[in-house]
């Protein structure tokens, strides 16, 4: 089959099953992630050349008991805490180009910090009280994809800057600012007519939208920066290949994983506030 084709093909399977078990039920939602959460763990443990049965028993048990127990605000805080001080970490170890291995310590950190705790608070973030409300997280996996796709299209029609060469040799900085640009016109365009607000508040929802955009396009590209860093380390081009033609769910999870806890953040500040 072309290589094209089968892309495609792939994709659609994986935004179809996404967008409908989170769309049909909380249950199906969960249970999506949950199994993304465990071959997520699986191909993690094995760029790390970490044995994988610890860290899946201990991410079903965490997984579980949070799913479960989701109205414990002080948990929330603690998990997005330990997940925004590991955040800190990647990044610094993004910027390191003199590491070339981790620490046992460093890597147990990394499975807890960089996969389980951000798959906890994806399951968290549609969430407005006990109310479940799956266009929330479906319309960051929008945002998400809308920046994936121009920052492709931008960056190889008029890509001439390289954003950041000796991790991610094809990413651009005109690539960046097309993402950018394509995602806040794609939040506004959500707020207007996929949640279509009340007039009396539509300019704070086309606020929230956009700022939400701004981040994912920020901190997508840097997740993104940050799985190529471990899979450089680890000498592979793919964390998998379980996707034909996209590599494992950790190639196309690694955006999400790593933008949840500042959206999440930024949806805690606003509830705060107001």
């Amino acid at each position: 089959m072309n290589e094209t084709l089968t892309r495609f093909l792939s994709g659609l399977v994986y935004v179809t099953l996404l967008i409908v078990a989170t769309a049909y039920s909380v249950t199906s939602f969960y249970v999506l992630f949950g199994i993304f959460l465990i071959i997520t763990l699986f191909e993690f443990c094995r760029i790390l050349k970490v044995n994988f049965y610890l860290p899946i028993v201990l991410g079903c048990i965490f997984y579980f008991l949070a799913t479960r127990y989701y109205l414990i605000k002080s948990l929330d805080l603690f998990i997005l805490g330990f997940t925004v001080i590991t955040s800190i970490g990647l990044l610094k170890l993004l910027f390191d180009l003199k590491v070339t291995s981790l620490t046992m310590a460093q890597k147990y950190w990394y499975i807890v910090g960089y996969v389980i705790f951000p798959f906890i608070i994806i399951t968290k973030i549609p969430f407005s009280g006990i109310e479940f409300r799956p266009k929330i997280i479906i319309s960051i996996f929008i945002l998400i994809w809308a920046n994936d796709t121009f920052a492709y299209v931008v960056g190889k029609s008029f890509g001439k800057r390289k954003l950041f060469e000796k991790i991610s040799p094809k990413k651009t900085i005109e690539g960046f600012l097309g993402g950018l640009v394509f995602s806040v016109i794609a939040g506004i365009c959500i707020s207007k007519f996929y949640f279509n607000p009340s007039e009396q508040h539509s300019i704070k929802s086309m606020f929230i939208w956009s700022m939400t955009a701004v981040i994912i396009c920020i901190f997508s590209t840097l997740g993104d920066l940050i799985e190529s860093k471990f899979k450089r380390i680890a000498g592979v081009k793919d964390s998998g290949n379980i996707m034909p033609g996209h590599g494992g769910i950790l190639d196309r999870l690694d955006s999400i994983i790593f933008v949840a806890p500042f959206v999440f953040l930024f949806y805690q500040i606003l509830y705060y506030v107001s």
